[in-house]
């Protein structure tokens, strides 16, 4: 190996940090420095010295952007901190009604700053920096876990290798959008059709199939771009007091953001931003589809905190729904897995928000009253939030002498048992319960999902061949299972068969709660399961259950104790749940005379951070059965802190309260003396 002289080392990284500026204000700052033939020639250079001292490349070389060995799969990443959905506004009302909750939970009366940003269509992803080096990004995924696309990422330019100025935080997770601008979601599609490829539909797609590309080199080929929103974990002595602030910090850590953010005061400001931006944005190089604000102190952002899936402190506002008129061709009604009723409109294909929409929603029997729409009519679309297709109105003057009356089945059309509307409620539902052959489908799926019984390699495809085959009639019959009876069926090997009948063995284990949301019970999630388990401690007492004790239960209101209470008292439900333990399926009932001595009862912990030795869902858990509240935010009334790696905000507000905070093998060591 060739060992590099002192002079040439001393100008590669000259070299590499000349055409690191060059890149960023290329493609971050839209202001080139050099002519591309300077820019071109310092490049061969450098590719020169690479090539003659192999062992001399650098992390952060902007060779290394081109892409490398294509890899056989994705891996996973989980996030440390949750990417939340947002919630969205379709009107000022809606905006209003907004910052008055926000204002409420502050009791507040005097006007808050937003930072309003344009909401980019393309894909929501987060990039992890330690000591200003990039180690991994990943797509946003299920918001709790995402896919590993590092090799991908570093080949967007306007993703940093390395982070430049100064302060550079000790951990900095960068979430932001990454995107494909018009003009190169032109050029990708022309490109595809002179190669007689497949086109895209849309930019976000395209980003979107970028990103999941497992030949970095095709990434690498398309023109990504990526705007950064906000910061995830962060570790560093310095804390920017706002929004605005972090985002500036990274500015100066060579970030993109998008040029037309700005900062306002008042809900009135957001209001006007949105109407200047709107007229804007058919113009724009680049697709939006609504924009975001956000409380702009982080502080206030911290005090109001979150919802299960969206911060209380931000919301999106988005465009008006994009119309097309299309032919209502016939109505068909579907059924769930908890038997409602839903009317799918089949529709005369139409292009509508950037694609080909044939199937909407009618919601419900008010629904088609209320539009009065019938077989036949010309009706206008609208994706709802560029999302979700529905129909809008009808064109009454467009009706057709033969337009046919929709009629709402009195029969199931799956299992023709009655079809029932429960007084107060929109949604009619079919009675046939579990022997409905499609709540049997979507009950089995949800029995044996991961937070549920966790059947690993029990897949929705198998569960409906299943059922399609008459193998399984209900989630009981999955304990009856033989490796015999599996193999055969279509992609079912006798390793797949034997793996699947073992997963569903490892199934019978489980707890209380998990037990009791793999019920399927209406509204019961996994937070309801939990608080049941807690309270009753014997599924026989959930079951003997009346309205009156199950509302006495802190978080369970009327609708939902109803929801219990009809559940149990169905003996079909309690027939399965006796051939579910006649089975072999288990679990351990929760001794509540034992809970008064609970060492963490009363106590709130939080945990912050990732965890390496167990995952966080375990380490809740692992407390919840000690008596402890685990707790999303820190507060004065938090008694302990575990601190993972990455750890930030909620570590800072700790040791600014005084609370106790420990580490995971601190954590650990605690678990195991217990």
């Amino acid at each position: 190996m060739t060992s590099i002289p002192e002079s040439t080392l001393a100008e590669y990284k000259q070299l590499v940090a000349e055409l690191n500026q060059h890149n960023h204000r290329y493609y971050v700052l839209d202001d080139p420095s050099v002519p591309d033939s300077e820019y071109d020639r310092q490049m061969r250079v450098l590719q020169e010295i690479e090539r003659v001292y192999a062992d001399v490349v650098a992390e952060d070389s902007p060779t290394q952007r081109v892409g490398g060995i294509a890899l056989q799969s994705f891996s996973q990443i989980k996030h440390a901190l949750p990417m939340l959905s947002l919630d969205n506004a379709f009107s000022d009302s809606e905006l209003q009604d907004f910052e008055r909750k926000v204002k409420d939970r502050l009791n507040q009366t005097s006007q808050i700053d937003y930072v309003c940003e344009p909401k980019l269509d393309g894909a929501a992803v987060s990039v992890l920096y330690r000591d200003g080096m990039l180690v991994y990004g990943a797509t946003r995924g299920d918001g709790s876990i995402g896919e590993d696309i590092t090799a991908n990422v570093r080949t967007i330019k306007s993703v940093p290798l390395k982070l430049q100025g100064d302060n550079i935080p000790e951990i900095l997770e960068v979430r932001g959008e990454i995107y494909l601008p018009k003009a190169g979601f032109e050029a990708l599609n022309e490109a595809a059709r002179a190669a007689g490829e497949k086109t895209f539909v849309n930019p976000r797609n395209a980003a979107a199939g970028s990103l999941r590309q497992l030949d970095s080199k095709v990434t690498a080929s398309r023109p990504l771009e990526m705007c950064a929103y906000s910061v995830g974990q962060y570790q560093s002595k310095i804390t920017p007091s706002t929004h605005q602030g972090m985002l500036e910090a990274l500015v100066g850590w060579g970030f993109k953001l998008n040029e037309h953010m700005e900062t306002v005061t008042g809900i009135e400001a957001c209001a006007d931003y949105y109407n200047r931006l709107a007229q804007r944005r058919n113009k724009l190089p680049y697709d939006i589809d609504g924009i975001v604000y956000k409380v702009n102190q982080l502080a206030l952002q911290e005090r109001l905190g979150f919802v299960a899936k969206a911060p209380r402190w931000a919301i999106a506002r988005k465009f008006p729904a994009q119309e097309e008129m299309t032919q209502l061709l016939g109505v068909e009604f579907q059924v769930g897995r908890t038997g409602a009723i839903t009317p799918v409109a089949r529709l005369q294909p139409v292009f509508v928000g950037g694609v080909t929409v044939s199937n909407a929603t009618l919601h419900n029997r008010d629904e088609i009253e209320r539009l009065d729409v019938r077989v036949g009519d010309a009706v206008i679309i609208r994706r709802a939030g560029d999302v979700i297709p529905q129909i809008a109105k009808v064109v009454l003057e467009k009706r057709p002498p033969n337009a046919e009356p929709i009629l709402f089945p009195e029969r199931c059309p799956v299992c023709h048992s009655s079809v029932q509307r429960n007084e107060g409620e929109a949604v009619a539902r079919c009675s046939g319960g579990l022997f409905c052959g499609a709540q049997i489908k979507e009950a089995i799926k949800h029995f044996a999902s991961r937070k549920a019984m966790d059947i690993d390699g029990l897949g929705d495809k198998l569960v409906e061949l299943m059922v399609d085959e008459t193998i399984i009639f209900s989630v009981a019959d999955l304990y009856e299972l033989d490796e015999q009876g599996l193999v055969g069926l279509e992609r079912m090997a006798e390793k797949s068969a034997a793996n699947l009948v073992a997963a569903i063995s490892v199934s019978k284990q489980t707890t209380l709660a998990k037990f009791l949301y793999a019920l399927g019970i209406r509204e019961v999630g996994e937070a309801t399961a939990q608080t049941l388990a807690n309270n009753f401690g014997a599924i026989e007492l959930i079951a003997q259950a009346s309205v009156e004790e199950l509302l006495e239960i802190d978080d369970i209101g009327p609708v939902v104790a109803r929801h219990i209470v009809n559940f149990f008292r169905n003996p079909d439900n309690l027939s399965i749940i006796e051939a579910l333990r006649n089975a072999g399926v288990q679990w351990a009932d929760i001794d509540l005379s034992s809970q008064d001595s609970q060492p963490l009862k009363g106590q709130t912990w939080v945990l912050t951070g990732g965890m390496q030795i167990m995952s966080r869902a375990e380490a809740k858990d692992a407390l919840q059965a000690l008596g402890a509240k685990v707790a999303s935010s820190v507060s004065a009334k938090t008694n302990q802190v575990v601190a993972g790696p990455g750890a930030g905000s909620k570590l800072a507000k700790a040791k600014n309260l005084g609370i106790s905070v420990m580490d995971e093998a601190q954590f650990m060591d605690f678990l195991s003396a217990q």
